[in-house]
C-alpha cells in the first residue's frame, strides 16, 4: 500500500509540474495579447464565458462548478498581467457581494467595499473603479428595488451576471443557541430564514442592519448577539457557526450584475436586459410584448417598478430580460419595433449568461 501511495504521489508531482509549465505558457500568451491590444480592456466577459463553458463541459471528476472555479483563478491571474482591475461592491468585507466579486473576477483584482448600492454605482461612474458588482434579485425575496431604480439613470451598462448560491449561517461568539438573545442581519436574510428562526429561536429579537457583514461585526462585539451571514463573514470576525444552511429554500440564490463601460460581444449564450415604459391605456403592455413573440424572442423575466423620475402618477417602468444578444438578428428586429412603440426604452446591456 505504501509503495502504491508513493507511486501515485510521484505521478501527481509530475502532473503538477506539467500544469505549472502550461499555466506559465498561457500567461505568456495572455501578456502578448495585452501588448497587442494596446490599451483595450483586459476584461472580456464574452471570451471568459466561452472558456468557462468549454472547460466545464469536459469535467467528469471535478464537476463543472469546481472546474470553472479553477479556471476563473487562472484567467484572473493572466488578466492581471494585462491590466489592474478595480471593482466596487456593497461592503463591508465579508458580504455575499464580496463573494460574488471573487467568484466572477477571481482574486487577482482590487476589490473596494462601499457602504451602499448608490455609492457602488457612483464609484464606477466617477472612474474610481472600472466595474461595480451590485445585487439585483434573490430567488426567495425578489428584486432589489434600489438597483433597478439606479439602472434607469446610470450611463453604466450591464457587462455580466453572477449567480451565487446563498448559504446562510447563524454565527456568534456564543457556544450554543441558548445563549443567543439578539440576531442581526440584513432584512432580506432575516426573511430568507424566517421559518428556521420561528422554529428554533421564536422569542429572540431580530434586528435588521445594512449588511450581513455589519451583522457579523456587531455579533463579534456584543455578548449574546448572533448574526445571520455567510461563512466568509464568520471567518473574518472569528465567530462560531451555531447552525449552518438555515435558509428556508435550499436553492436560495442571489443574482448580481457586473456594471461598467464595456459592451460584450456575443458569446453564444447571452441575455439582453431592457427597461421601457408603456402608455397608460388598455392593452398597452401586451402591445409592447407582442414584437418579442412575433420575432421569436424568448422573454425570461419581467418586473414593474414605479417610474420615480417621471412626472405622471402611477406610471410604471417594465424591466425585461430576453434570451440572446442585441446584435442577434431576431433580437435586433424586435428591439427596433419596440423603439418605435415604447414612449421610453433603454437597453441596459447584452451580456453572457452566468456560468456556474
Amino acid at each position: 500500500m505504501a509503495d502504491d501511495l508513493e507511486k501515485i504521489r510521484r505521478e501527481i508531482d509530475r502532473i503538477d509540474d506539467e500544469l505549472a509549465a502550461l499555466v506559465e505558457k498561457r500567461a505568456a500568451h495572455a501578456k502578448k495579447i495585452g501588448d497587442l491590444k494596446a490599451g483595450a480592456p483586459a476584461y472580456r466577459p464574452e471570451r471568459e464565458s466561452q472558456i468557462l463553458q468549454r472547460v466545464s463541459r469536459s469535467s467528469a471528476v471535478l464537476g463543472p462548478e469546481r472546474m470553472s472555479a479553477v479556471f476563473r483563478e487562472i484567467i484572473s491571474a493572466c488578466r492581471g498581467l494585462e491590466q489592474a482591475i478595480r471593482v466596487a461592491y456593497l461592503g463591508p468585507q465579508g458580504t455575499f457581494s464580496e463573494q460574488a466579486v471573487r467568484k466572477h473576477f477571481g482574486h487577482t483584482v482590487e476589490a473596494f467595499p462601499v457602504p451602499s448600492v448608490d455609492e457602488a454605482f457612483r464609484r464606477c461612474e466617477s472612474g474610481g473603479t472600472q466595474f461595480t458588482v451590485v445585487p439585483q434579485e434573490n430567488s426567495t425575496e425578489g428584486v432589489i428595488g434600489r438597483t433597478l431604480d439606479l439602472l434607469v439613470a446610470t450611463p453604466l451598462r450591464i457587462c455580466a451576471e453572477i449567480e451565487l448560491r446563498v448559504q446562510q449561517n447563524l454565527l456568534s461568539r456564543a457556544d450554543s443557541l441558548r445563549a443567543v438573545r439578539k440576531i442581526y442581519s440584513h432584512s432580506q436574510s432575516l426573511a430568507q430564514c424566517n421559518g428556521w428562526l420561528a422554529q428554533n429561536l421564536p422569542a429572540v429579537e431580530r434586528v435588521p442592519v445594512a449588511s450581513n457583514a455589519e451583522a457579523a461585526q456587531r455579533a463579534a462585539d456584543e455578548e449574546g448577539a448572533a448574526a445571520i451571514a455567510g461563512e466568509a463573514a464568520g471567518e473574518r470576525y472569528r465567530l462560531n457557526a451555531l447552525a449552518r444552511s438555515i435558509e428556508d429554500d435550499p436553492n436560495n440564490t442571489t443574482r448580481f450584475l457586473v456594471l461598467g463601460n464595456v459592451d460584450p460581444g456575443p458569446s453564444g449564450r447571452d441575455r439582453t436586459s431592457i427597461v421601457m415604459s408603456a402608455e397608460n391605456k388598455p392593452g398597452a403592455v401586451h402591445a409592447l410584448l407582442t414584437p418579442l413573440a412575433e420575432h421569436g424572442v424568448s422573454m425570461t423575466r419581467i418586473e414593474s417598478r414605479p417610474a420615480r423620475a417621471r412626472s405622471a402618477l402611477w406610471e410604471y417602468l417594465f424591466f425585461i430580460d430576453v434570451e440572446g444578444h442585441q446584435t442577434d438578428e431576431h433580437v435586433a428586429a424586435a428591439l427596433a419595433v419596440l423603439r418605435s412603440k415604447a414612449p421610453y426604452l433603454k437597453i441596459l446591456g447584452s451580456y453572457p449568461v452566468a456560468v456556474a
